[in-house]
């Protein structure tokens, strides 16, 4: 089994990703743990890199053989169907369970990568040294393959000299093999392309071609990036895969919209000014796009917990707005009254006061509806 590291909420949706040849999980270091704010995410190792175990590959091996790997991983924790980003092999891998297994696939971002790498005689010539002589001399020249002049992350160097060769090896056969291009037009989930500006093993063009042939697939470049784009530009690559796996704010403005409803949604957006756009872009993205996209409450138990809170805050006119939110979210009227109830005694029987005041009269509007 693939050596692995969850993250996240085990309620949240499932979100893997995949490294690069030579490096381990660390390579997403600085964007896993926001990623796994609303995500679970499963970062998992090469065989022979990281903590994973050398002989599960030999010579030969194909990128089709390590997308069997992640699906035996995914299978081992329950995970039916996921979110999946990969860089360089890691996005080939991806790219092959984009096209062989798209039952498996919600989304997919491939990052520094191709549908086919430059032919096979690079990498058959690199297995060939790296069985004959081992890893330290490629990895001495790691930092300009990867980075972008001055630029380093010593972990994933040291990564990259202390893989297993045989393993690194099998992987340079799987490179040297894999060509997917008459594939790209079946792909059908949701595909976004994150190429590094500067990246001399995957250069823009490589992504672009992929964008060109997947349909509705969208690109990104990303200045200043070299190939390991995800350690050297996190903050544009986090960017870059939030608003394409969490849908941002649009995803935000649809739960919104379920909970408090058009009509209120409607007005606030009316009344929304460039003075107050940021503001409700963070509502939306964060507020709605994430706290309550979280399954581990319900919508009943978020209304309920919400309620109390703005109780607790004398947030009397947020409350009414949100006794129409719980009744939407399913509570009886009773059960509203039993959660405010439950404020008198912890928040103190003025607050409950008016909530139950400002409660009644949203009830109220509903009897008087026809």
């Amino acid at each position: 089994m693939l050596n692995h590291l969850t993250e996240g909420p085990a309620s949240a949706p499932p979100l893997l990703l995949g490294p690069s040849l030579g490096t381990s999980y660390a390579l997403w270091d600085e964007v896993a743990p926001e990623l796994s704010i609303g995500h679970r995410v499963i970062r998992w190792d090469l065989p022979g890199h990281g903590g994973s175990a050398a002989d599960l590959i030999g010579p030969g091996a194909t990128v089709g053989d390590l997308a069997g790997l992640v699906l035996a991983l995914a299978d081992s924790l329950g995970v039916e169907r996921f979110a999946y980003a990969g860089v360089s092999l890691g996005g080939a891998v991806g790219l092959h369970l984009a096209a062989h297994h798209p039952e498996r696939v919600s989304s997919l971002a491939v990052v520094c990568s191709s549908a086919h790498f430059n032919g096979a005689k690079p990498w058959e010539e690199r297995a060939a040294l790296v069985r004959a002589e081992g890893l330290d001399g490629l990895a001495e020249s790691a930092d300009a393959r990867w980075f972008t002049p001055g630029f380093t992350v010593p972990r994933l160097v040291r990564d990259h000299r202390e893989a297993d060769p045989g393993a690194y090896a099998a992987c340079c056969d799987a490179l040297a093999a894999f060509d997917l291009r008459d594939r790209l037009g079946g792909i059908t989930a949701p595909t976004l392309l994150i190429a590094g500006r500067e990246d001399p093993a995957t250069p823009p063009a490589h992504l672009r071609e992929i964008a060109d042939a997947v349909p509705g697939a969208a690109l990104v470049e990303i200045p200043g990036a070299s190939h390991l784009a995800p350690a050297e530009r996190p903050e544009a690559v986090l960017t870059a895969l939030r608003g394409h796996f969490d849908g941002g704010a649009k995803r935000g403005m649809a739960v919104r919209r379920e909970v408090l409803g058009d009509a209120h949604v409607d007005r606030a957006q009316g009344r929304q000014t460039p003075f107050t756009a940021r503001f409700q872009d963070f509502i939306s993205r964060y507020a709605w796009g994430e706290i309550w996209t979280d399954g581990t409450l319900s919508r009943r138990e978020r209304s309920m917990v919400t309620m109390t809170a703005l109780v607790a805050h004398g947030h009397y006119e947020e409350l009414a707005m949100h006794v129409r939110a719980a009744r939407r979210n399913g509570l009886t009227p009773d059960e509203i009254g039993a959660v405010l109830l439950q404020t008198a005694v912890y928040c103190g029987v003025p607050a409950a006061n008016s909530a139950f005041a400002a409660a009644q009269r949203v009830l109220a509007e509903e009897d008087d509806t026809p």
